[in-house]
């Protein structure tokens, strides 16, 4: 191989990682989204620990599009709605799935 094809494939194979690197696919969210969603989940845990009524370290949170998924247990009714009320408090949340499940 030539220098000349040697350069023009090395020119090639950078023009294709530095096009593609950034680039977003179906189904994946952008940076501005990501950080959106972390901090949404960071100020739901906090509401959560911040709150007397709710156990923290039991309810999983996790946000998507602004969309706010709960899961684990609660300890009672009062607390798995409580939960969902703290998470609509928080600037940003859009829908709230609850999935958290009462222990008998």
């Amino acid at each position: 191989m030539n220098k000349r094809h040697s350069m023009a494939a090395i020119a090639a194979a950078i023009l294709l990682v530095t096009a593609s690197g950034c680039a977003v696919t179906r189904g994946q969210e952008s940076v501005g989204a990501y950080v959106d969603d972390t901090a949404i989940t960071t100020a739901v845990k906090g509401r959560f620990v911040d709150n007397k009524d709710v156990d923290a370290s039991s309810i999983r949170v996790e946000t998507l599009n602004g969309t706010v998924m709960l899961s684990g247990f609660a300890k009672n009714a009062t607390e798995k709605s409580t939960a969902e009320s703290l998470v609509w408090k928080v600037n940003g949340v859009k829908s709230v799935k609850n999935e958290i499940t009462v222990r008998p």
